[in-house]
């Protein structure tokens, strides 16, 4: 690709399905502390114009960026909201300081929201929870060598995935054999 691109400066938005919009502002309001932004109701669906009423929640972060969620009736059966792996698909948030974190996770204690950790990644300490939508939420904190742990890392970056590459090339291989 030739070509100098624009510079991407941030998250504007993540946003995900939800099984009830007030369950969500419940919680990302009332529990997570988040202000909501913007409760916008649209009639068609983007881009198609298809008749398909929905809502759209903005809750702000700190930093100017939004946690975002789509309340679309139609086609929201319950396994839309089963529990997803970390794995699979999780949202993280950061706060200043490990206090800040543990608070976090003494908030969600006193809300009956199970919550495990804090988990230290040696870069990051986070708790994890989920939503009321199955989401998987992570709330993390810098340790001090982060910074300089990030640097070291991306210095080897490419060649930590080749490596990789080689090594699961074999199972993954397996894999897509398997779903044919």
């Amino acid at each position: 690709m030739s070509g100098t691109l624009p510079t991407l400066k941030g998250v504007h938005h993540s946003a995900f399905r939800c099984r009830d919009a007030e369950e969500t502002r419940a919680f990302y309001e009332d529990v997570l502390g988040l202000p909501l932004k913007a409760a916008l109701v649209f009639e068609e669906e983007p881009g198609t114009g298809r008749p398909q009423p929905y809502m759209h929640l903005f809750f702000a972060l700190a930093d100017g960026n939004y946690v975002a969620f789509f309340d679309v009736p139609e086609g929201a059966h319950e396994g839309k909201f089963k529990m997803k792996s970390g794995f699979d698909l999780h949202f993280a948030m950061e706060v200043e300081s490990h206090d800040q974190m543990m608070a976090f996770k003494a908030r969600l204690d006193a809300a009956d929201v199970p919550c495990f950790g804090p988990i230290d990644h040696h870069f990051v300490h986070s708790i994890y929870f989920y939503d009321p939508n199955g989401l998987n939420l992570e709330i993390t904190c810098r340790d001090a060598s982060h910074d300089q742990v990030m640097e070291t890392e991306a210095a080897n970056a490419k060649a930590v995935i080749a490596a990789w590459t080689a090594r699961t090339a074999a199972q993954k291989a397996a894999n897509k054999a398997g779903a044919a």
